[in-house]
């Protein structure tokens, strides 16, 4: 337990050291004292600070925090997807996008640039909502696909992912040949990226990422009971099949609001848990 505790604070220490040295990485440089300078000016920790430019101000706190930001719920967002899927799965090499969370959200997203050319929806901008929509909505129909009277049983589960994964990949490939104008665009969002990523769309993940994970801790008693089986889980007083929708439905909108901003970022949900 002392371990753990140490392994926790040493990998806070780095993650707020990892985040200022990016923070003075750019085409932009900036001193490392002038950017706690500018932190603390902006919390009111400290009088205004007359001989930072305003440009180095607006670059440091609207530019390249928020990016950081929002890496750090992306990638832990995916993390919390990761550990889930895998307890359930019982698979180590269980991702977040196994059940086509990935192939939805790309997709959702590629209808968007093809048909909507990315306008905003209700103020949202079209990409990140027809992403979001689509990875929620595969792993609705995967459930569906695998479930077999009132079970679903995990195998048939993962297989209708893969099934669904390739079957949406096969449709975008259609898309992208049909509509070669707009090639460039579906390939750059389905590489990932987290450049230009705003405030608004850390305000926007923070919400998903925190109730997912408190959801997912509330449950984490009874995914480590249905390790021993769903039979020796559901003996020991556990609804298995309810765990197992409330996590599927759970993980499946955080990583869909995951994927709806950075776009696909593979192996993070893999690796870390």
């Amino acid at each position: 337990m002392k371990n753990k505790k140490v392994l926790i604070i040493l990998s806070f220490i780095s993650m707020i050291g990892f985040a200022i040295i990016n923070l003075s990485i750019g085409a932009v440089k900036v001193d490392f004292m002038d950017i706690i300078r500018i932190i603390m000016e902006r919390l009111g920790a400290i009088p205004f600070q007359n001989d930072i430019s305003q440009s180095t101000k607006y670059i440091i706190l609207d530019v390249r925090l928020p990016r950081i930001i929002a890496s750090y719920f992306v990638g832990g967002t995916l993390a919390i997807s990761g550990v889930a899927y895998q307890g359930l799965l019982k698979n180590p090499m269980a991702d977040p996008y196994i059940l086509g969370i990935s192939s939805g959200a790309a997709f959702g997203a590629t209808i968007s640039i093809v048909f909507f050319g990315g306008i905003k929806i209700f103020g949202i901008a079209s990409i990140n909502l027809t992403a979001f929509i689509g990875a929620v909505l595969v792993v609705f129909i995967v459930y569906n696909i695998a479930k077999i009277g009132n079970d679903v049983p995990i195998t048939t589960l993962l297989l209708s992912g893969i099934a669904m994964s390739q079957f949406l990949a096969a449709l975008m490939a259609v898309m992208m040949l049909l509509f070669g104008e707009s090639l460039h665009i579906i390939i750059h969002w389905t590489m990932g990226s987290l450049s230009g990523k705003g405030w608004d769309k850390v305000i926007s993940l923070i919400p998903y990422s925190l109730a997912g994970l408190a959801v997912l801790l509330y449950l984490s008693r009874d995914m480590d009971l249905m390790l021993l089986g769903d039979e020796n889980a559901n003996n020991l007083g556990v609804n298995s099949e309810r765990v197992k929708k409330t996590i599927l439905f759970t993980t499946s909108i955080i990583t869909g609001a995951a994927v709806a901003i950075s776009g696909i970022i593979g192996f993070v949900g893999l690796i870390v848990p």
